[in-house]
């Protein structure tokens, strides 16, 4: 099973590893894992103003410490994984690699505010579900 774990560092992505560890049918080398972090694209004069170079070095700093912690959970688990940074709306890269990637399964962390309340205040996880045509496993 191909399968694309969507982090960003919260306490979230902590939960979603927490049940991966907790269901060990999800981990082992039997799955092929890729891990995307899509990160908010800095407003265009700020990156413009500080020049392509540093905006990149910005975006691949925060990434890497957002990919150390579950590297170390999926090295602990004998999981090797592809991993890969995203700029721009994080919920259009997440369901388009899911798609383009040819995955059998999203799995994601979520605030888990409920419908209304991710109407009022946008939701990744909401946008991802409309937008994925791929199977998500959402972790509360």
């Amino acid at each position: 099973m191909k399968i694309l774990l969507a982090v960003d560092g919260s306490e979230h992505t902590r939960r979603a590893l927490a049940y991966l560890a907790a269901h060990d049918e999800w981990l082992g080398a039997r799955h092929a894992y890729t891990v995307v972090h899509a990160a908010t694209a800095l407003p265009h004069r700020a990156a413009a103003f500080h020049g392509l170079d540093v905006a990149r070095s910005f975006y691949e700093d925060d990434a890497q410490v957002i990919f150390k912690p579950v590297r170390q959970f999926l090295g602990m688990h004998g999981i090797q994984a592809k991993f890969v940074l995203r700029i721009g709306h994080p919920a259009k890269h997440i369901a388009a690699l899911a798609k383009n990637g040819r995955f059998d399964l999203l799995i994601m962390g979520t605030h888990g505010h409920g419908a209304i309340a991710g109407l009022l205040m946008g939701s990744v996880a909401t946008k991802v579900l409309s937008l994925c045509s791929t199977p998500v496993l959402l972790i509360r």
